[in-house]
């Protein structure tokens, strides 16, 4: 039976995609050879740079994610090399897993999956690590099986203490253009990124912001790539062209997307994920119901990942969630399947549209007979009235 009224996404992404954006994606296919290409592909090249922040190289992959990964990996080790990861969730396991397919050696700092990466115990594996041997640090950003953010900033600061030489990896493909990143002044050497989270588009496109000793990193490498080359993608894209065929019109959605961004400014964007996400919390605290990740602090701006009470099932509710009020939200993965439930507010988002995911949560948790108490979207609207837009700042 059909529903009425439009389906809310509310995923931790895909994010919803605007209709600006999709009316830019909405193009004649170009020659990506032609002489007016050139325009688009520089527009597109530099403003990413200014949306990771950062001077230096950002590189576009007609890929998902996972390919920026592997790019990001292959360009910059040998075989053999030793990584320190941190298992802060479900897609640092899986960065952990496509490290060991290609040959690399991952060393984990395990978490319990409900906090950041600990910048102690990543200096201290470094500075256990006398003969340099560990070639790169990798860490999630954004963790968005689980809803805890990283502080990049302090992990840096964390391989200075440790006076070793470690590549920073960093994958913020959930963060990036969600939650405050600082390529350049946090001293990351390579960033991952995609399409399909902060910056509203489809999935397609995936990134990688290089720096300059992530570069000569890649003169020694010798894990093979071709597809995912960085120098053969500088060399063109300093023509404002690639070495092979990009996905033409998603760059017209990104070129909007950038535009976008701009047009809101970065900091605004960011404390609208602050306060979204403190109003979110707001409504899970009101029902009695949990977090899962326990550092305030350390809390995603992007999603909140929701706790089910004991002998409850979290894809029950979201299925019932999805039956009675046309709302998908995120499943737990791995570990936390069936134990929570992700609401996404990234992207396009506004205070209406959270209210009425807040809404449709606390009917669902009734529907499903989940033991919670009332109140939680008046604690949200009471959140946001007292916290309105114009007052709100980035943190």
């Amino acid at each position: 039976m059909r529903q009425a009224g439009r389906h809310f996404l509310q995923i931790p992404g895909p994010s919803a995609v605007p209709d600006r954006i999709l009316r830019a994606i909405d193009m004649p296919v170009v020659d990506h050879r032609g002489p007016g290409f050139a325009e688009l592909g520089h527009r597109v090249l530099s403003g990413m740079q200014t949306i990771f922040k950062t001077t230096q190289p950002v590189i576009i992959y007609p890929a998902s994610g996972t390919g920026a990964w592997e790019a990001a990996l292959v360009n910059t080790m040998c075989a053999g090399d030793k990584l320190l990861m941190v298992e802060t969730g479900h897609f640092a396991f899986l960065w952990q897993k496509l490290a060991i397919k290609l040959g690399l050696e991952p060393q984990l700092i395990e978490t319990d999956w409900r906090r950041g990466a600990d910048p102690a115990l990543i200096e201290q594996a470094l500075k256990a690590d006398k003969e340099h041997r560990i070639k790169a640090v990798c860490v999630v950003h954004n963790e968005t099986s689980t809803g805890a953010t990283s502080k990049i900033g302090t992990v840096r600061a964390a391989i200075d203490s440790a006076k070793h030489p470690a590549l920073l990896m960093v994958d913020t493909i959930s963060g990036l253009a969600s939650a405050d990143f600082r390529f350049d002044e946090w001293g990351v050497d390579v960033a991952v990124s995609g399409s399909q989270k902060g910056l509203m588009l489809p999935p397609g496109l995936s990134f990688n912001a290089v720096s300059e000793k992530a570069l000569v990193a890649n003169k020694q490498a010798t894990l093979p790539n071709s597809y995912w080359q960085w120098q053969d993608m500088i060399e063109a894209n300093q023509r404002g062209y690639f070495p092979y065929t990009p996905a033409t019109n998603l760059l017209f959605g990104l070129a909007e997307a950038i535009d976008m961004l701009h047009e809101e400014g970065l900091e605004n964007v960011f404390a609208r994920h602050i306060r979204h996400a403190a109003a979110t919390r707001a409504a899970v605290s009101a029902w009695g119901l949990e977090v899962q990740c326990l550092e305030e602090t350390e809390c995603s701006p992007v999603l909140t990942a929701v706790r089910v009470p004991d002998g409850c099932d979290a894809d029950h509710l979201r299925s019932t969630i999805l039956a009675h009020c046309n709302m998908s939200l995120g499943n737990g993965l791995s570990k936390v399947q069936g134990k929570v439930f992700r609401i996404g507010h990234l992207g396009d988002h506004s205070d209406v549209m959270l209210l009425g995911t807040l809404a449709g949560i606390e009917m669902g948790l009734h529907i499903a007979a989940v033991p919670h108490a009332i109140g939680g979207t008046q604690a949200a609207l009471d959140h946001l009235k007292s916290t309105p837009r114009a007052q709100s700042k980035a943190a």
